[in-house]
């Protein structure tokens, strides 16, 4: 049985992924430092798959505690790098604290690679490398316009330092996954998508609004360039992203890949605008959505959405789930949280 670390394991992304990577055949290993997680999602996952995932609440930029999980788990079969922070705006706004995390916490990943020969990366990335891209769809050969935001910059640095790493690393073989928009939960409604700091992301800001949590939400930007006038985004569910992470990995355990780097676009391949996405979640919940028009928000491209080609020739991964799916499964997740009948609760109440 494989033995693989996810960093971020108690993310959203992570614990979906954790999940499918179980139900594969895989030992998992977490580490997140909680800083944005809620380590009680590792019941949800023991709910799920019969297995108590260890978690090591620790800091990735602490190259020393880092060590450590690497010294208490020798011969680890890979990595899947998700820890990094996320929001936009909050990039934005804290420049610096987004490149020191994103940036060390990899930096310091891959020189434990290195030091105990750990062979195979699975790297983290999003659509925000490719900027405001001059062609849609985007594939993985789009040239990259400049960065909207500091995390999106990040990204761009993150996969040029991995490339940078490999001539120097014998053996290292890596995985780019290029996320587009991930959203939705679990099935089970066990585990989702539940931030301790206030959500910024679409999909929970609409079922937190549709709850209560929130008196209404903003549409950030009315007049783009697009069919409405919102953003255009590829909304993808987080299980078929989870399987894609499972299948990434198998890939390359497999040996299959043909580079030491390869680099994937994971997303529907259709572009749902914000506007669009609402009457989704009205359409499958049958709750009316207090929203209001708003400016558009810093950092935010105007339309994106993937060419998914290559992961389904490559990879043999195709996505399952549309958007009414998303909102349906988050939708679930949001109201057994509010009867405190999932695993955890939120613990602070968002007043807008």
């Amino acid at each position: 049985m494989p033995k693989i670390l996810v960093t971020g394991g108690c993310g959203y992304i992570g614990s979906h992924t954790i999940v499918d990577l179980i139900n594969n055949g895989f030992e998992v290993v977490s580490a997140d430092n909680l800083c944005n997680s809620d380590e009680r999602v590792l019941d949800g996952i023991e709910a799920i798959t019969g297995r108590r995932v260890q978690n090591y609440a620790v800091d990735l930029c602490d190259l020393a505690a880092t060590r450590q999980i690497f010294t208490e788990h020798p011969g680890m079969a890979g990595i899947i790098h998700f820890a990094a922070l996320k929001m936009v705006g909050e990039s934005v706004q804290q420049p610096l604290r987004y490149f020191h995390n994103n940036l060390n916490s990899l930096l310091n990943v891959l020189a434990c690679m290195q030091e105990f020969g750990v062979p195979n990366l699975i790297f983290s990335s999003s659509c925000s490398v490719y900027g405001n891209a001059a062609e849609l769809p985007v594939t993985e050969d789009t040239p990259w316009q400049e960065a909207e935001s500091p995390y999106g910059r990040s990204k761009q640095m993150g996969e040029q330092i991995i490339r940078d790493a490999l001539p120097a690393t014998p053996g290292l073989q890596s995985m780019l996954l290029r996320y587009f928009n991930p959203a939705g939960a679990h099935e089970s409604a066990l585990i989702g998508e539940a931030p301790t700091n206030a959500a910024s992301n679409l999909v929970p800001v609409i079922t937190e609004t549709a709850i209560g949590l929130r008196p209404e939400m903003t549409v950030f930007g009315a007049d783009y360039p697009t069919r409405d006038g919102s953003c255009v985004r590829d909304y993808i569910h987080v299980m078929d992203l989870a399987d894609a992470h499972t299948k990434a990995l198998q890939y390359v355990l497999e040996g299959r890949n043909a580079a030491p780097c390869e680099v994937f676009n994971l997303g529907i391949g259709e572009g749902v605008t914000v506007l669009e996405a609402i009457r989704a979640f009205e359409k499958v919940s049958g709750v009316a959505l207090p929203y209001r028009l708003g400016s558009a928000r810093p950092g935010d491209v105007v339309a994106v959405y993937a060419d998914k080609t290559r992961a389904a020739q490559l990879l043999g991964w195709t996505p399952s789930r549309d958007i009414e799916d998303i909102m349906r499964s988050a939708w679930a997740w949001e109201q057994r949280r509010k009867k405190g009948s999932s695993t955890f609760v939120r613990d602070n109440h968002i007043s807008g």
